[in-house]
């Protein structure tokens, strides 16, 4: 199995923090910036993609939507799903900015795996609903194509790879978001996982666990 991880490109949450405040996070859209980043993905995805015809699961929030519909690779699609439980870590609804901030504060001194957001999820409630997916795809039918490309978010796609790989906790919180319409490959051949790079890692991982 090949798996193409990408992340959204850059939406309006991403250059203006206050756009939560106005906006409920899944109807955020891409900026322009992000709508060139999307359309030069595109051919690369196509490349990467190598006349395959994949399933295609995309997060159901406007942004990731936005990004597959710009690749203009639907049409070459198998199969083609939105899929909720690879969607944003869920912060509440329309968010006050001096509360966003204290709720950072908080998240970062407590951890952002086991940290809950008083409205919405911690990390750890992603990892589960990733797990579930996972399950799922692990039980696809025979049809099912081998090659599959996920659209979605940085947070959730760097828990997909926790689970598939096993990292410890302290690991993945060691671990940056991939940039906007950045990708991974991830390539499955006798029941073990590869990744083709590393995400960027902000510090050592204090239990000295590596991604590779």
């Amino acid at each position: 199995m090949k798996m193409i991880l990408l992340r959204h490109a850059e939406s309006l949450g991403n250059v203006d923090e206050l756009a939560y405040t106005r906006i409920p996070d899944h109807a955020l859209p891409l900026t322009e910036q992000g709508e060139r980043e999307a359309l030069a993905a595109g051919p690369e995805i196509a490349r990467l993609l190598g006349g395959a015809r994949p399933a295609v699961y995309v997060s159901p929030y406007l942004r990731t939507r936005e990004t597959l519909r710009l690749l203009d690779i639907e049409a070459s699609c198998e199969r083609l799903l939105q899929e909720p439980r690879l969607r944003e870590q869920d912060w509440g609804n329309l968010q006050d900015p001096a509360e966003q901030e204290l709720q950072k504060a908080r998240r970062n001194e407590f951890g952002h795996f086991f940290y809950r957001l008083p409205f919405g999820e911690s990390g750890a409630d992603v990892d589960d609903r990733v797990a579930g997916f996972l399950s799922d795809l692990r039980q696809r039918d025979e049809g099912h194509p081998d090659t599959i490309l996920i659209v979605s978010h940085g947070l959730t796609l760097r828990l997909l790879c926790r689970r598939l790989f096993g990292w410890s906790i302290e690991l993945f919180e060691s671990l940056s978001n991939p940039g906007t319409c950045e990708y991974r490959i991830l390539e499955e051949q006798g029941g073990k996982w590869t990744l083709d790079r590393p995400f960027t890692q902000w510090r050592d991982s204090p239990d000295g666990e590596t991604q590779l």
